[in-house]
């Protein structure tokens, strides 16, 4: 899989690159293949990481270890830092160009992806380098550690500027970009969601006001426009034409040796979901006879597999064959953070509403139609709880890179179950521990970051969390 990526990044390169003027980088030359990057990245770790922590599929047959029992290796969180600072790098050029260039849109664009990559990569591990990141060229090759709250001072000062940056009587000229399609509008709405992302996820610290912000924006869309349709989302459309190709060379791979979750499953089962059939199999009796609807297994079980006496739900294959999408973030999002904020009060507008066209969009983005009675099932109605608008929002974050993970810290929901197989005390781990590469190449820095954020460890809460 990993090389499936790079070879994709590697033909956008080639293809986006002018070999007449190679010192001579425009705007967008870069913005493809990083869009790509980080999408085709994301769904990726969806699978490798997401789905078993959140319990939403896990290795099968599985008797010991494995992320879905909270075993966590050091190398865990390598491939984050690693894709995280490679497109940082891209950014950075790209920004440099746009303001020699004069590009407003590219330079805000540039300023969007540099908060949506630094997100990623802080809300996995703390602390990380960002001021002194990505500067070999100026000999600073051991970068010192910016504190989490210094990381998204900047990120939401970036995502502020961007917003005023846009200009949509200016032409995005260098190509066609395979994410919104050279549309200023939708680029703004997707940073001004994303805007939206990162101050909910900081709201529990009270000193950055990020729900007095979360309100201002929501009450002056002229000012600060955010995602109004599904069609408007910042969902990747995965062509199978190259170089836009699935992130699996081999489909088959994503459904080898695995099983859905058996909670997955069952919170679908209960709202009668239409989106069963889209996101898995159903199971089969042992001898793979008969059909015996949508049933998996628990993550983090003891024994082995002789225990369940059925073949488990898969996943649907169909999912990873191009033409496949790609989701970075979604209208449906910004419609559950609007119903959690009229849920708390913050905002004056009916939670019920945002509620209800957050479950309906979560379904259209996988071309999947809500039942017109769907919400008359006491499971499905908005019952006026955070916890009713969190489970919906875990499913409506299927297969969207790290998202449920992060939104499980920041609110310890969905009510996961905690079984007997899981070690770490059965405590939802919350952090990737640093990449041994920066600890042996950048160990002064790495050190005094450790000692501030408390201990190098899956459990030490990062700074948002606390």
């Amino acid at each position: 899989m990993a090389w499936t990526i790079s070879s994709c990044t590697e033909d956008f390169e080639e293809i986006n690159t002018d070999p007449n003027r190679i010192d001579q980088i425009s705007p967008g030359t870069l913005l493809n293949p990083t869009i790509y990057g980080l999408a085709s990245f994301g769904t990726d770790r969806a699978d490798g990481f997401t789905f078993q922590i959140m319990q939403v599929a896990l290795p099968f047959p599985s008797a010991s270890g494995g992320v879905h029992r909270y075993e966590i290796t050091e190398s865990a969180g390598n491939s984050t830092w690693n894709t995280g600072y490679k497109w940082l790098v891209n950014i950075k050029e790209m920004e440099a160009a746009a303001v020699a260039n004069a590009d407003v849109n590219y330079e805000a664009i540039a300023l969007t992806l540099k908060a949506y990559i630094l997100s990623m990569l802080t809300d996995s591990f703390g602390d990380i380098p960002m001021v002194e990141a990505s500067r070999g060229e100026e000999g600073i090759f051991q970068p010192k550690f910016d504190t989490q709250e210094a990381v998204y001072i900047q990120m939401l000062q970036d995502l502020e500027r961007a917003n005023t940056l846009f200009d949509n009587t200016i032409a995005m000229i260098y190509g066609d970009d395979i994410l919104f399609h050279n549309d200023v509008d939708k680029w703004r709405k997707f940073c001004n969601s994303l805007h939206m992302r990162l101050l909910l996820r900081i709201s529990k610290r009270n000193e950055m006001n990020s729900l007095e912000k979360l309100a201002t924006i929501t009450a002056n869309p002229d000012q600060y426009p955010v995602f109004e349709n599904t069609a408007e989302s910042a969902i990747l459309e995965i062509t199978g034409v190259t170089p836009n190709l699935s992130p699996w060379g081999r489909a088959i791979d994503f459904t080898t040796f695995r099983s859905i979750s058996d909670f997955f499953v069952e919170e679908l089962n209960k709202l009668e979901d239409p989106r069963r059939q889209k996101f898995m199999t159903q199971a089969r009796e042992l001898d793979g006879s008969g059909s015996i609807g949508y049933k998996g297994i628990p993550s983090g079980y003891t024994g082995n597999e002789s225990q369940f006496k059925f073949l488990p739900s898969n996943h649907n294959i169909a999912l990873v064959q191009a033409p496949m999408i790609s989701l970075m973030l979604t209208y449906a999002e910004v419609e559950f953070i609007k119903a959690e904020l009229a849920q708390k009060g913050v905002i004056s507008s009916d939670a019920a509403t945002h509620y209800e066209k957050a479950v309906a969009a979560a379904m259209e983005q996988w071309s999947v139609e809500i039942p017109a009675s769907y919400f008359e099932n006491p499971n499905a109605g908005y019952d006026g709880t955070l916890e009713r608008i969190m489970l919906q929002k875990y499913l409506g974050l299927y297969f969207n890179d790290t998202q449920q993970w992060m939104e499980y810290r920041r609110t310890g929901l969905p009510n996961l179950p905690k079984n007997d197989g899981m070690v770490n005390n059965k405590m939802m781990p919350v952090r990737f521990r640093y990449p041994v590469s920066v600890q042996i190449n950048n160990p002064e820095n790495y050190s005094a970051a450790v000692a501030r954020m408390g201990a190098d460890d899956i459990n030490t809460k990062v700074w948002w969390e606390k």
